[in-house]
């Protein structure tokens, strides 16, 4: 049996990641999306467990957001990597416009590099600001593959790139469980990890259920590698490798003079773990009603198999062999 203040953590996960939205007026297209919303939602299946701010953001996305063949997505479960990846793409990206010794991200945490799609195009209320980004908009996003509307996802000629990258659920459900706790209402007892477990390993989740988010991503990466492009968190183990794949999949790739200046490494230490969890601006537990998650909130031990130090045997096996079901013949392993 799942307690209600086990579902009121894990949904305070999603929630938290759009803030309070400020009371600006609707424009006409989105007023309409919002109608449909309103019609669709008691009718919807649970395919994937999102908010209503993420089923907002989603429909406003296939309704709105004008998607261009040089947008970059970085894409991932919630608690797979996104501040790494979101660093590393930045300053791949961006490697010839900032000095390492003053770079944007000793200023600023990588979420403020790179927007969140669904919550900024919620959160602003029109898609006047994604629209005045500079080519290429790097965008980041929570949303399963199978949400975005059709001329995002379908042709591999068609606009955005996508990069995802994934996780061993072990270590997917420690973090998660560590940041519901952190974040949850004063109101609310810490959340037994047992109860977490239940939940997760039936799916419950925001944005999941994991697997099957997992497997949406890596059908596209099989169909249109030149499309989706998906890594594994463990790939962090050997980050130059990581650095480089991300590199040629965005049409980038380091230059002789470029291997030869140790650009690669750079970037390697610039998005360390240890490098921006002890910039300063990563230090700050601010938080407010508009931004109510602080930077030092997306910080904790950035590890490969820390789940070893949480889980029972037990509960790793059980987690071990729905992984091999749900992956069983697609081609994808986490080992």
């Amino acid at each position: 049996m799942i307690s209600s203040n086990l579902a009121s953590s894990f949904a305070l996960e999603n929630s938290k990641i759009f803030g309070i939205q400020k009371k600006l007026e609707l424009n006409e297209g989105y007023q309409k999306t919002y109608k449909k919303m309103d019609e669709l939602l008691p009718t919807l299946p649970r395919s994937f467990w999102l908010s209503n701010h993420g089923i907002r953001g989603s429909m406003l996305i296939d309704d709105h957001f004008n998607p261009r063949p040089t947008d970059i997505i970085v894409a991932t479960s919630p608690k797979c990597g996104t501040t790494w990846l979101r660093a590393l793409v930045f300053s791949i990206i961006n490697r010839n416009s900032f000095d390492f010794n003053n770079h944007p991200l000793s200023k600023a945490n990588p979420r403020d590099l790179v927007h969140f799609l669904e919550a900024h195009i919620l959160g602003d209320r029109s898609t006047v600001s994604i629209d005045g980004l500079l080519s290429p908009r790097l965008l980041s996003t929570h949303l399963p593959y199978s949400l975005f509307p059709k001329c995002m996802t379908d042709d591999a000629s068609s606009a955005c790139r996508f990069v995802y990258i994934c996780r061993d659920p072990k270590d997917v459900l420690v973090s998660k469980w560590h940041f519901a706790n952190k974040l949850r209402p004063k109101e609310l007892p810490p959340l037994p990890l047992e109860e977490a477990f239940e939940l997760f390993s039936n799916g419950v989740s925001h944005y999941g259920p994991f697997w099957d988010h997992v497997l949406g991503y890596w059908k596209a990466s099989v169909e249109w590698p030149k499309k989706v492009l998906c890594l594994k968190y463990e790939d962090v183990k050997e980050p130059s490798g990581c650095v480089r794949k991300v590199a040629e999949f965005l049409g980038v790739p380091f230059s002789p003079e470029e291997e030869k200046k140790w650009i690669v490494e750079e970037i390697v230490k610039l998005c360390s773990f240890e490098s921006l969890s002890n910039q300063d601006v990563n230090k700050s537990d601010t938080r407010s009603r508009e931004n109510p998650m602080s930077n030092s909130d997306f910080f904790r031990k950035g590890e490969v198999g820390d789940w070893v130090n949480h889980l029972s045997p037990q509960m790793s096996q059980i987690l071990d062999k729905i992984t091999e079901q749900k992956f069983q013949g697609t081609g994808f392993s986490f080992h």
